[in-house]
């Protein structure tokens, strides 16, 4: 199944932290910008940081025993693929809002996640799945 890109743009309160944080630490590539926004390469998808004086919110639901902020985004990936990217944030000294986990053991959905927030507070979660099957199982 081939799946269209999304796009989503999100405010920063800084462009230069912006680009070092999903250019540098996530290994984004930078595509077009200005003085004003960033687009980003994210997984094929483009994201677009935008500069703002509002960003980050801290809301959050009960999920599996974890406080999830609220709103969020990010990718599902495969294992390999987030079982990587999970190292190279460790190595990067990021502070996770919740630690490389596996949430729903045993249950349907059984996922491996993990959350954390950008330099301007926005939070992002990826996930992967043993059997991607899952992802929608109840």
């Amino acid at each position: 199944m081939s799946l269209p890109p999304f796009h989503l743009a999100f405010p920063v309160h800084d462009l230069a932290a912006a680009r070092a944080f999903y250019g540098g630490v996530m290994g984004c590539p930078e595509g077009r910008s200005s003085d004003e926004w960033i687009d980003f390469d994210f997984h094929g998808h483009q994201i677009v940081a935008h500069l703002s004086g509002e960003a980050g919110d801290r809301a959050s639901n009960p999920v599996d025993g974890h406080d999830v902020p609220v709103p969020h985004f990010g990718l599902v990936l495969d294992m390999d693929a987030w079982e990587a990217l999970a190292e190279r944030l460790k190595a990067a000294g990021t502070e996770f809002v919740i630690e490389p986990t596996i949430r729903f053991k045993g249950k349907p959905g059984q996922q491996a996640t993990m959350f954390l927030r950008d330099p301007s507070g926005n939070a992002l979660e990826f996930k992967a799945f043993a059997d991607i099957g899952q992802l929608f199982a109840k």
